[in-house]
């Protein structure tokens, strides 16, 4: 399983950090952060458009979509 959110397509970034050293900024980390993608069961009566052919079964969701579907959004 791919570590992408299935609802909103959420995915993988490379995002780099400017490290100060004496004065001068070096551009050398590099990292690749992924969403926050937790198990959650999506309800049979879900509202949204984005979620109806998940409903009744168990996925991985980004923290941002579970936060969504508990509103009722």
């Amino acid at each position: 399983m791919a570590k992408q959110c299935p609802i909103c397509d959420k995915k993988s970034k490379m995002v780099g950090k400017l490290v100060k050293l004496r004065g001068k900024y070096n551009p050398t980390i590099k990292k690749r952060k992924y969403p926050n993608l937790q198990w959650v069961r999506i309800p049979l009566d879900v509202k949204r458009a984005a979620c109806k052919e998940f409903a009744g079964k168990r996925i991985q969701a980004c923290a941002k979509c579970i936060k969504a579907l508990a509103k009722g959004k």
